[in-house]
């Protein structure tokens, strides 16, 4: 994915390099498309290619979290809440 963007910036500083440097171009045409076809669809395309990877560390985010809460309080091993009782004999 990243040669395909790499690959439309490339186009867009082209065409904006023409449009500025151009006979009836300006500077202002050629930033108007620099951000309207290169900065915009780019960010939008980058953004959505990252949900996958964000949703990835928000769920390990939840998983280290709830590693790390201790239910008992006291770190110590659970074990009988009654201790048995031994008869002599």
């Amino acid at each position: 994915m990243q040669i395909v963007l790499i690959g439309w910036a490339y186009v867009v500083v082209l065409m904006a390099a023409v449009e500025a440097f151009g006979p009836n171009g300006s500077v202002l045409g050629a930033l108007v498309t620099l951000l309207l076809w290169g900065v915009l669809p780019l960010t939008i395309i980058l953004y959505i290619g990252g949900a996958r990877a964000r949703a990835r560390m928000r769920a390990l985010r939840e998983a280290q979290r709830s590693r790390d809460v201790d239910p008992g309080g006291g770190g110590q091993p659970t074990g009988d809440a009654v201790t048995p009782v031994r008869e002599e004999a």
